[in-house]
């Protein structure tokens, strides 16, 4: 069985029909870049681009990067503020057509397809996914159960929005050494296991591919740390495995 997902993010719109029996992309994704300003027409318009590359014509599951209820979208710290307030499935359908869309949190779709097919799958107890990119998203899971939307990466961090420090955008912004930067990831998942005790940690993003160069410099946690091993396709996955279930 194929759906399609498409993972809206603060630097790039992508997607790709997903193999629901195999967890991974059923062809090459197509990307484009976000928009800016990531206004809700010109995402859309972007979105609509990337699904007309494939002529899909079924349900589509998409991801937005920010809290998400009842296809509303409540925040958007990474992407135009006119968001906030906006009936996601409503704007999205006028663009694609009324056939079955679903939209989640961006980490809550990369959570749910690690949690299934990658390195979170047969994991008990406190998971957290966290997605390094132009921000950080986070998504806890108790014994497989998601708890949605909780947009750790805007936790406080020596009096900084944490995803402003460690997030893979500031690496590249302040040029930083993999190194010096592991330190202020160390820093941040440190502050996360204080308040939620998780027993694996998996480190999502377009920087899970280079897990190499940052995870040995990790120190001062106790958890596992493991990289995502969907790596950035992760979203596509779980937003295709999301509109599956709806």
């Amino acid at each position: 069985m194929q759906i399609f997902g498409v993972d809206i993010g603060g630097s790039g719109i992508k997607g790709a029909p997903v193999d629901l029996d195999r967890g991974d992309l059923a062809a090459e994704r197509h990307k484009v870049l976000t928009p800016h300003p990531a206004t809700p027409d010109a995402v859309a318009d972007g979105v609509k681009e990337v699904v007309d590359a494939f002529d899909w014509t079924g349900p589509i599951g998409l991801t937005f990067p920010g809290v998400v209820t009842h296809n509303v979208i409540r925040t958007a710290a990474n992407v135009d503020k006119h968001w906030i307030g906006v009936d996601a499935v409503d704007l999205l359908g006028e663009r694609l057509g009324n056939r079955g869309l679903t939209v989640l949190n961006d980490a809550d779709a990369a959570g749910i397809a690690e949690m299934s097919f990658g390195a979170g799958r047969d994991r008990s107890g406190t998971v957290m996914m966290l997605t390094l990119g132009t921000g950080i998203g986070s998504a806890l899971f108790i014994d497989g159960r998601l708890v949605p939307n909780t947009e750790l990466g805007h936790l406080e961090l020596h009096g900084h929005d944490a995803e402003k420090r460690a997030s893979t955008k500031a690496r590249e912004d302040e040029d930083l050494s993999w190194e010096h930067w592991a330190r202020r990831v160390s820093k941040y998942l440190a502050h996360v296991e204080m308040l939620f005790s998780p027993e694996l940690f998996i480190i999502g993003g377009g920087v899970s591919r280079k897990a190499e160069k940052f995870l040995p410099h990790i120190e001062g946690v106790r958890a596992e740390i493991v990289p995502a091993q969907l790596q950035n396709n992760a979203g596509i996955v779980g937003a295709a495995m999301a509109a599956a279930k709806s």
